[in-house]
């Protein structure tokens, strides 16, 4: 039987959350999405903030039930969903490399590369503003810094940065990328910075 290939991006786990807070709005707020949605119409707001405004303030709701009522309002309701997320994911991609910044596209292919060679356990979930890979938490992140540079977030903990690494200040904000290297070119790809997400990668281990 042929190795079916894995998908090239996995759900990010946001969206598997707002799922959750979706399924069980009847019962915590006492109206589903689409009661939500025929109410929101009514009040003939388009404005994502002003959903959001409007339901806190008139209905008590919380942030994370208004964000998603407001997303759904003014992006459809597929954009709160697995499949919604996926068909968007390689846009995400698109723009983050587009224009100036197209050069570093290469960059960001090979340090995937690298990220799933370390197990098959490694989820790519892109975001508007960078790429974050997954083990069971954020190990990494690619994000396209400038014109000219890459920057490989890592998630390392407390370690203290030496070489290359350059300490974020995360660990102290309790973020979860505390370290990262500047990657300007292919060779900057080396045996160093491997060798430090394969570092985020088994701290992860569970």
């Amino acid at each position: 039987m042929a190795k079916v290939n894995a998908p090239t991006y996995s759900v990010h786990p946001a969206v598997t959350h707002g799922q959750a807070i979706i399924a069980n709005l009847a019962g915590t707020t006492g109206r589903s999405l689409p009661q939500w949605l025929k109410l929101v119409a009514a009040q003939k707001l388009d404005e994502r903030r002003a959903i959001m405004a409007w339901l806190k303030e008139a209905h008590g709701l919380g942030m994370s039930s208004a964000m998603l009522i407001a997303e759904a309002a003014t992006q459809g309701s597929d954009s709160l969903s697995a499949e919604g997320y996926l068909r968007a994911a390689p846009g995400y991609v698109d723009t983050l490399f587009a224009g100036a910044k197209a050069v570093l596209r290469p960059l960001y292919e090979d340090l995937l590369g690298v990220a799933r060679a370390l197990g098959e356990d490694v989820r790519v979930s892109p975001c508007k503003t960078f790429v974050p890979l997954y083990r069971e938490h954020v190990i990494a992140q690619l994000k396209p810094a400038t014109r000219t540079r890459l920057d490989l977030g890592l998630a390392l903990g407390g370690l203290k940065a030496e070489g290359r690494l350059i300490d974020t200040g995360g660990f102290a904000k309790k973020d979860r990328i505390t370290h990262r290297i500047a990657i300007a070119s292919v060779a900057d790809i080396d045996a160093e910075a491997k060798a430090w997400l394969a570092k985020a990668y088994a701290l992860d281990a569970g």
